[in-house]
């Protein structure tokens, strides 16, 4: 799949935590738009054995989610997320903003979402197979923001606003469907995880506006 959206090169921060954010945006981002080739699993089986925070709040979730994925294979993997995501007709779990927010696609939190991302001086994919509202993309979105090499657009009140707008309000009511739906199993670890990785980037934000 292509993703819709042109985002500059990522830069190599100086700042651990905030490169460490910025990755655990993009491999989020990775999972919710495809199942993970076998490049990724085997990262998962043999270089990903810390959590992210040892000790904190993504801990338990992380754990959860690398155990996931070195139970899994490529193929089941790929069965499952075709399951979950692509069904004939609609989709078992729907990964879209849109839906959320309204209970329909393509419908005005889109709308708003590609005006803010023209602000950002982002542009659409016209090849891409999904609108911007997947969850993944905002996931990029977020990645770039913290990552990327223009400051003047990639820095943390960007970053504040683009996710009270168009992670916060959404991405949990797709963790619930997700872990709620009888065939998930690797995808209820991806959602945990983004559940709680969601959850301590909200008390992130909240402290910067105390």
């Amino acid at each position: 799949m292509n993703a819709p959206l042109n985002f500059s090169s990522a830069r190599p921060g100086d700042d651990s935590d905030e490169l460490a954010r910025a990755e655990l945006y993009g491999l989020l981002a990775r999972l919710w738009l495809a199942p993970p080739d076998d490049a990724l699993m085997q990262q998962f089986r043999v270089a990903v054995t810390q959590a992210p925070e040892p000790g904190g709040l993504l801990e338990a979730a992380w754990g959860t989610l690398v155990a996931a994925l070195r139970a899994t294979t490529v193929e089941a993997a790929a069965a499952e997320h075709a399951a979950l995501f692509h069904g004939v007709g609609k989709p078992e779990v729907f990964a879209y903003g849109s839906f959320y927010l309204t209970g329909f696609l393509n419908e005005k939190p889109l709308a708003v979402l590609r005006s803010d991302l023209q602000a950002l001086g982002l542009g659409r994919d016209e090849q891409a197979m999904e609108t911007e509202d997947h969850i993944a993309y905002v996931f990029e979105v977020m990645r770039y923001l913290i990552a990327g090499d223009d400051l003047a657009v990639c820095n943390l009140e960007q970053q504040r606003r683009f996710f009270r707008a168009h992670v916060q309000p959404w991405v949990e009511l797709l963790c619930d469907a997700t872990e709620a739906h009888p065939l998930a199993q690797t995808w209820r670890a991806v959602a945990g995880f983004t559940r709680s990785f969601v959850q301590v980037e909200t008390q992130a934000f909240d402290m910067l506006e105390t």
